[in-house]
This record gives structure tokens, C-alpha cells and sequence, in this order.
């Protein structure tokens, strides 16, 4: 099983953010975190399963997301994510991430848990502290979608 374990951070929201994602198969371990300049909490809490599940090279492993975002967990796992490509993301925030995730999600079929953030889980704190060291970086990329369509 593929484990990848999540967390996004912005300071000021919108502020400068980042995402921390941690990936564990067998013995093997990565971690990937970006910063962006301008950006909200709950992108950066999608964009943290999104770059994990882009990074998965075998398909066909089972794949469990650990997030602290209910945000995400919870428009995934209660099927808002469906009823919203229905309408076309009309009036939702995010389209372009979700749009992003559903063929991941089609493809990689993974299961999601949710964990209390900032309870002591070590993953969890590791990714936070992934995610805010991005976001207090240098050279923190554009989000341009975000940056183009907020209002």
C-alpha cells in the first residue's frame, strides 16, 4: 500500500502557502513541498494530494491519503466532488484543482483518512512543518490560476 500523508498551510489566507506531502511504499519514504506567493489554505491542502498522487509511477497499488483537511476528506469521501463536475464547478472555488484531481482519482481510486491536525501525528506535523518551511521560502512560484480568477 501507498500511504501519502498531506498538509497545506497559508499564512494570511490569502497569503504566501505551501504544501507538504510525505510518501511511504514498503521502506521507501519522499518528501515533495512547494511555495507559492499568493494562495489559500484549502488549495494548498488539495495541491498536497494532488502532487502526491502525480508522483505515484505504478498505478494498480492501493493508495491511502492521510489529511488533516476536512475541506478535502470530506468532499471526496461524501461524493460533493461528483455533484459539483456535474454542474461544471459552476460558482466553486477551486475548479482547476479539482478538475486536476478527478482523473487521479478515476485512475488511482484512493481512500482517504482523516486526521486531527496539529494532535501529534507525527506525519501530519512533519508535512506541516513541510508546508509552512515552503511557504517562508525563496523563490515561492505563482499560483496563476489563483491569482487570475480570485475575486
Amino acid at each position: 500500500m501507498i500511504r501519502i500523508y498531506t498538509d497545506g498551510a497559508a499564512q494570511g489566507n490569502p497569503g504566501p502557502g505551501g504544501y507538504g506531502t510525505i510518501m511511504k511504499y514498503g521502506h521507501h519514504e519522499k518528501e515533495l513541498s512547494e511555495g507559492f506567493r499568493l494562495t489559500t489554505n484549502n488549495r494548498m491542502e488539495l495541491m498536497a494530494v494532488i502532487i502526491g498522487l502525480e508522483a505515484i509511477k505504478k498505478p494498480g497499488i492501493p493508495v491511502t491519503i492521510y489529511s488533516d483537511s476536512k475541506y478535502v476528506v470530506d468532499s471526496v469521501e461524501k461524493g460533493w466532488i461528483w455533484n459539483w463536475e456535474k454542474k461544471n464547478f459552476a460558482k466553486k472555488a477551486n475548479s482547476d484543482l479539482w478538475k486536476r484531481y478527478i482523473p487521479l482519482h478515476t485512475k488511482l481510486k484512493p481512500k482517504f483518512v482523516w486526521v486531527k491536525g496539529h494532535a501529534g501525528h507525527a506525519e501530519n506535523e512533519r508535512c506541516d512543518q513541510l508546508a509552512v518551511m515552503a511557504a517562508e521560502g525563496k523563490g515561492l512560484l505563482v499560483d496563476r490560476w489563483y491569482e487570475e480568477n480570485r475575486e
